[in-house]
C-alpha cells in the first residue's frame, strides 16, 4: 500500500497537472512515450468542468507554451547534475498558466516546496500570493508562471552554490523561452544576479528595469525579506514595483 504522505503528494501532482493542461487550453491527456502504442487516456469531462459530455483525449498542440515546458521537464528528468539531488524530496519544476504574461523568477525551492513539489507554498509563498492577488489584482494560477532558479530545495535554506546554478541555469532560460511572457520579475538577489549574469545590490537596484533574452526584466525584493523586514518602506517599494510591472503589462 502507498503511504498516506506519498499517496497525497502524488493526488496533488496529478491535480496540478491536470490543471497545467486545462489552462494550457487542451483537452488532451498525453501519454508516456513507452505507452504509445496502447489507447489514449480518457479524463471525463467533469475533471475539467467542461460542459461537452464527451471524454478528452490526446494528443496536445506541438506549438504551444505548454509543450515547450513539458519538453524541459523532461529533458530536466530526475536530475542528478549537481549536489542538490543527494538531499532533496522533490524536483519543484514550476507552476501557473505556461501562457502568462508575467513571470515570477525566485532563488529555491524551502522545505513546504520540496514537500508538495511546487513552488512558493509556504509563508514566503502566502506573501507572494498577497503580493499578486491585493497588490495587483491579479489571479496567481491564471495570470503568472512562478519558478526559482534551481529547482531543488538547498539545505538549510541556504543560498543556491554557484556550481548549482550553474547546473540549473539553462533550464530556467529554457522556461522563459517556452514561455516568452512580456514581464519577468526577478524577486531578490540571487535572481536578479543569475538573470543578469553578475552580482546584483538589490536594495540599490530594485524597481529597475532590465532585459533578458528580450523580455523586460524588474528587479523586487523577494518576498522572504519582506517578512524578515517588515516595515512600511519595504512594503510600498515592493508595491510601487509591482505598479511598474502592470503599466507593462498594459502597454
Amino acid at each position: 500500500m502507498v503511504p498516506e504522505t506519498e499517496r497525497s503528494l502524488l493526488l496533488q501532482q496529478l491535480k496540478n497537472y491536470l490543471l497545467f493542461l486545462k489552462e494550457s487550453g487542451h483537452t488532451h491527456a498525453p501519454l508516456n512515450s513507452e505507452l504509445s502504442e496502447m489507447p489514449v487516456i480518457a479524463i471525463p469531462s467533469a475533471s475539467f468542468h467542461n460542459s461537452s459530455s464527451q471524454p478528452l483525449e490526446y494528443p496536445m498542440t506541438s506549438n504551444s507554451s505548454s509543450t515547450g515546458l513539458s519538453d524541459v521537464r523532461e529533458e530536466l528528468g530526475e536530475c542528478e547534475r549537481c549536489k542538490l539531488c543527494e538531499t532533496r524530496q522533490t524536483i519543484v519544476f514550476g507552476s501557473g498558466n505556461p501562457n502568462a504574461d508575467l513571470v515570477f523568477v525566485g532563488e529555491g525551492p524551502g522545505a513546504d516546496e520540496d514537500a508538495q513539489g511546487l513552488p512558493f507554498v509556504g509563508r514566503a509563498g502566502k506573501k507572494l500570493t498577497e503580493i499578486i492577488e491585493k497588490g495587483m489584482l491579479l489571479d496567481r494560477e491564471k495570470d503568472t508562471y512562478i519558478c526559482n532558479i534551481v529547482k531543488c530545495r538547498p539545505p538549510g535554506n541556504r543560498d543556491p552554490e554557484k556550481d548549482e546554478v550553474d547546473a540549473c541555469k539553462p533550464f530556467l532560460i529554457k522556461q522563459l523561452k517556452a514561455i516568452r511572457p512580456k514581464v519577468i520579475v526577478a524577486l531578490g538577489k540571487p535572481a536578479a544576479s543569475t538573470l543578469l549574469g553578475r552580482t546584483v545590490p538589490i536594495t540599490k537596484e530594485r524597481g529597475t528595469w532590465h532585459e533578458f533574452e528580450g523580455m523586460k526584466l524588474m528587479l523586487t525584493y523577494h518576498p522572504a525579506y519582506l517578512l524578515r523586514a517588515y516595515t512600511k518602506e519595504n512594503r510600498q517599494a515592493v508595491y510601487d514595483d509591482m505598479q511598474k510591472v502592470l503599466e507593462a503589462l498594459k502597454a
